[in-house]
């Protein structure tokens, strides 16, 4: 493939003055380099009203179709992360983020090392992490199926009304384990265990590490604490009949179904990772010291390099 065939996909929102100027940067970074930048439909309408430089920029799907995509460059949070990864979903780009946000998690890199990130790409200098990913279904009580998505971060089952709680049944591999009821329920990857999975008072899990997290919202149970299953186990959540009103499924807080009683979500590993760019081989002990700003004051570090975890 020569540079003129290369497609990039930016990902941008002109919500914020400083994320437009660093779209127009990327983009004409990509296009003095050869590449072909792309944007995706809406972002496009955003960003033109606002520079008209962005008006004859490839769209994606229309111009270029995802299989095309080599990469997507991202600025934003992790948001917009989130929305990258679903707009390159059916084709096998990686997804590079550069926070323009807060806490960015995750984001590979600030805005201060934006341009070198831009050269780094044209170079294809970067590595490739892959990431387990959720596949999420919606069945009815006779196992039929009513709707199927994807979550790289959590799958949440929630109660539709502020007021009433849902009732429910969690399963691993078909086998009932407990029944409760509760504000919700949280499935979480690795990925999205510093997620909405953190602030639900799951736990940290590290990316090398391949499991689920299952962790109960304002549960009435005794026996409804966090729970880590491995990735080849299927959790399900069945609303019981019993249960007062509607549930709502939420992929990545992105894509929503509304459940009825009786309704089963089915969570297992997803065949497909999402593919994450690194341009850093950054311990994730220093991602969670920075990102959520750890005191480690006093740290003496190991006194030798042969401790265990330490490379000599």
């Amino acid at each position: 493939m020569t540079d003129a065939e290369r497609s990039i996909l930016v990902v941008a929102h002109a919500q914020r003055a400083d994320t437009v100027i660093a779209a127009e940067r990327v983009v004409a970074a990509l296009r003095e380099a050869g590449a072909r930048p792309v944007l995706a439909a809406d972002d496009r309408a955003e960003l033109s009203a606002v520079r008209g430089s962005f008006a004859d920029v490839a769209v994606l799907g229309v111009d270029v179709p995802v299989h095309d995509v080599e990469l997507a460059i991202v600025l934003g949070g992790d948001g917009t992360i989130l929305r990258a990864a679903e707009l390159v979903r059916d084709g096998t780009a990686p997804v590079l983020g550069i926070n323009m946000g807060h806490v960015g998690f995750l984001a590979e890199i600030e805005r201060d090392d934006m341009d070198n990130a831009v050269r780094r790409v044209i170079a294809r200098d970067y590595d490739v992490e892959e990431r387990l990913a959720l596949q999420v279904r919606v069945k009815d009580a006779d196992d039929s199926l009513l709707y199927e998505t994807w979550a790289l971060n959590e799958a949440t089952v929630e109660k539709a009304s502020r007021e009433r709680m849902l009732e429910v049944v969690i399963e691993v591999d078909g086998r009932p384990l407990s029944s409760f009821g509760c504000d919700g329920v949280v499935v979480s990857t690795p990925t999205g265990s510093t997620a909405y999975n953190f602030s639900a008072g799951g736990p940290v899990i590290w990316p090398t590490v391949e499991a689920i997290s299952v962790v109960p919202l304002s549960a009435h149970a005794l026996f409804a604490k966090p729970l880590v299953v491995g990735p080849e186990h299927a959790v399900a959540i069945e609303l019981l009949e019993r249960t007062n009103g509607l549930g709502i499924l939420w992929a990545d807080g992105r894509r929503s179904h509304d459940l009825p009683a009786g309704a089963r979500v089915v969570v297992r590993r997803s065949e497909r990772p999402v593919r994450l760019a690194r341009l850093h081989p950054a311990a994730f002990t220093d991602r969670l010291v920075r990102k959520f700003r750890l005191p480690v004051d006093g740290w003496r570090g190991p006194a030798s390099a042969a401790e265990p975890g330490i490379a000599p």
